[in-house]
């Protein structure tokens, strides 16, 4: 008998479809009955000896809640005997209603309930309680995961031990993670915790990757490739994270539509065997980034989400750096300005953030320099090392393609149309996907003035000069940085109608070095400021084509932020997982009432207005 080894997972939902990704334990015929209905089913397919099944699920009306089962050749295996939690369901959103979108990264998994977590109550499991505790109250509709969603480079004690009896430590890459069959035991023990498991099986996610669900610091720079292309461990490494991403987390981003056109997902499910087609697939991307997309746009509402790949689209050559490939680029910029007056918020998901505190962002851009050979040979050697070392890698150290997607923001937050022959030769706007050359970004960076703590003011959307089908707001999420903060831009000349802010949250479960809070809070001050402008004269750099300012932050702790869109206006919220007095500090107490998602701060981005 077919059992359920791992999910489901509600990924894709719109008004009138859903998508449901599962792992079984054998070939079999996977389905998903709705209480009112609608069903859907798919036969599995097979990767590295593990079976899968993404079922999509037609038919739904919008604006209701049903309860759903697994049924695995006939058997129901979900909602599993005895569960403490309610019913699984699928919500469908109604026209106009208002959207919440839950978003942060850096997340290791939980331990066992029976242990003491090390780094504090986990913020996902600490949703997933409340959502249980009162699963008809406030609950996001997308929940926005940007990046570590597993640690291939940092794995736990439990894994280690794993790893161990499997193949040994001795050879390399010792304790980190080797091949696909460690890969799917980061996923076991990330997505098998009780309380994820629940909260993915009933509220939609996307996903992307960043640097630690391959290795740290991956794509950092050409010669950081090259000695990784000489490493004997890294070639099984990097094709096993290509291919575990893709069946794990890629698949469920897309659409039905969008599976039903993607000819790699029906080269895989034809069939008996689709490792060595996805194998084939892997080793193309990771010699040709340009090859496949893994970017994608999702629409909710009169909101447009677009998740950027920012790590594996990169062009590393020291005098063409760019975070994005030239196709890759041309298509955030066609998502970025279809159809303006369509959308009222335009959120950009990246995994690095956009706007650092000045003294990083000027480190980040003088580094660049030295690396590009500014300050000559010595210096770019020099260079190279600090980069890895201290990770300069976000958007300032790519300073081209920062100025690039500055200058998009603008453009979007102004609600200026697209030309027409802006991305000709690429996929229409219409049909985000994968599977296609992709495109090349902007990167940005800045200095500004500090301020109090407090949420974005949102005083753009006051300027005048509106532009044609302006949003009401240009938001870029990010995380990474394992702190949460918020900045707002200021252009030097007319600046957009739309208020554009960055927000960054994270970790949703990780450490938080004394490095971490200390370098960020100091990076934002007067004396750090003027640090940063001395090294970007000695890196010959040209000021940045904006200012900013910290309008919120930094707030250190494991926590997730929650956008509510209605309408046009949008507020923010940043929420920590704490312990209540008498807890054990074990997120999985959360569903007993020992852990709490406590508010840090609430602000109004922009104001609500008639509809």
């Amino acid at each position: 008998m077919a059992e359920l080894r791992l999910g489901p997972l509600l990924r894709y939902v719109d008004g009138s479809s859903a998508t449901f990704w599962v792992e079984t334990s054998r070939p079999c015929t996977a389905e998903v009955r709705c209480a009112d209905g609608a069903h859907g089913s798919a036969e599995t397919f097979q990767v590295g000896g593990h079976h899968y099944a993404l079922v999509p699920v037609d038919g739904l009306t919008p604006g209701t809640v049903r309860t759903y089962e697994v049924v695995l050749d006939g058997t129901t295996v979900w909602p599993l005997p005895d569960s403490p939690f309610p019913p699984s369901v699928v919500r469908t959103p109604e026209p106009d209603a208002p959207v919440r979108v839950t978003f942060g990264s850096c997340r290791w998994a939980a331990p066992p309930a029976d242990e003491k977590d090390p780094v504090g109550p986990d913020a996902l499991d600490t949703l997933a309680a409340r959502i249980a505790a009162d699963p008809d109250g406030e609950r996001p509709d997308v929940l926005l995961l940007l990046g570590d969603q597993v640690y291939a480079d940092e794995v736990s004690s439990a894994t280690r031990e794993w790893i161990a009896v499997r193949r040994g430590l001795a050879d390399p890459p010792g304790n980190q993670v080797a091949d696909y069959e460690e890969y799917t035991r980061l996923y076991y023990e990330s997505w098998l915790d009780p309380e994820i498991r629940w909260l993915l099986s009933t509220v939609p996610s996307c996903m992307i990757f960043d640097d630690h669900d391959v290795i740290d610091d991956w794509n950092t720079s050409a010669a950081w490739v090259a000695d990784m292309r000489a490493t004997p461990w890294w070639r099984e490494r990097v094709l096993s994270g290509l291919m575990s991403y893709w069946v794990h987390q890629h698949l469920g981003n897309l659409s039905p539509r969008e599976l039903s056109e993607d000819l790699l997902y029906a080269a895989v499910r034809e069939t008996p065997d689709g490792t060595d087609v996805l194998r084939a697939f892997a080793a193309q991307a990771d010699v040709d980034p340009a090859s496949v997309r893994w970017s994608y746009r999702r629409d909710f509402g009169r909101t447009r989400v677009l998740m950027l790949d920012t790590r594996a689209a990169r062009v590393l050559e020291e005098s063409n750096r760019s975070m994005l490939d030239p196709g890759e680029e041309r298509w955030l910029r066609e998502q970025a300005l279809d159809a303006p007056g369509s959308y009222d918020h335009l959120l950009i998901g990246t995994s690095l953030p956009w706007l650092l505190p000045p003294l990083v962002h000027d480190a980040e851009t003088w580094n660049a320099a030295l690396c590009r050979g500014e300050r000559g040979a010595r210096w770019a050697r020099f260079g190279e090392g600090l980069r890895r070392r201290a990770d300069l890698e976000h958007w300032a150290a790519f300073p081209s393609s920062f100025e690039s997607l500055t200058a998009l923001i603008a453009e979007a937050g102004s609600g200026t149309r697209a030309p027409k022959e802006a991305g000709s030769g690429t996929r229409a706007p219409e049909e985000p996907g994968s599977g296609t050359p992709a495109g090349a970004g902007a990167e940005m960076a800045g200095a500004g003035a500090e301020s109090g703590a407090g949420g974005g003011t949102g005083t753009g959307a006051a300027e005048a000069g509106a532009g044609a089908g302006a949003p009401a707001t240009v938001l870029v999420l990010s995380g990474d940085v394992h702190h949460a903060y918020v900045a707002e831009p200021s252009w030097p000349g007319r600046r957009p109608e739309a208020t554009v802010l960055q927000l960054t949250c994270s970790p949703v479960h990780n450490r938080i070095p004394l490095s971490i809070r200390l370098g960020f809070r100091f990076g934002w001050s007067r004396l750090a400021r003027t640090l940063g402008h001395r090294l970007a004269r000695h890196g010959r750099c040209p000021r940045p084509p904006v200012d900013w300012r910290k309008t919120g932050g930094p707030w250190f702790g494991n926590q997730l932020m929650t956008l509510t869109l209605r309408g046009r206006s949008a507020t923010l919220r940043l929420e920590q997982a704490l312990e209540v007095r008498g807890g054990s500090g074990r997120s999985g107490d959360a569903i007993a009432g020992r852990v709490r998602l406590t508010t840090v701060t609430e602000s109004v981005l922009t104001p609500l207005t008639p509809q």
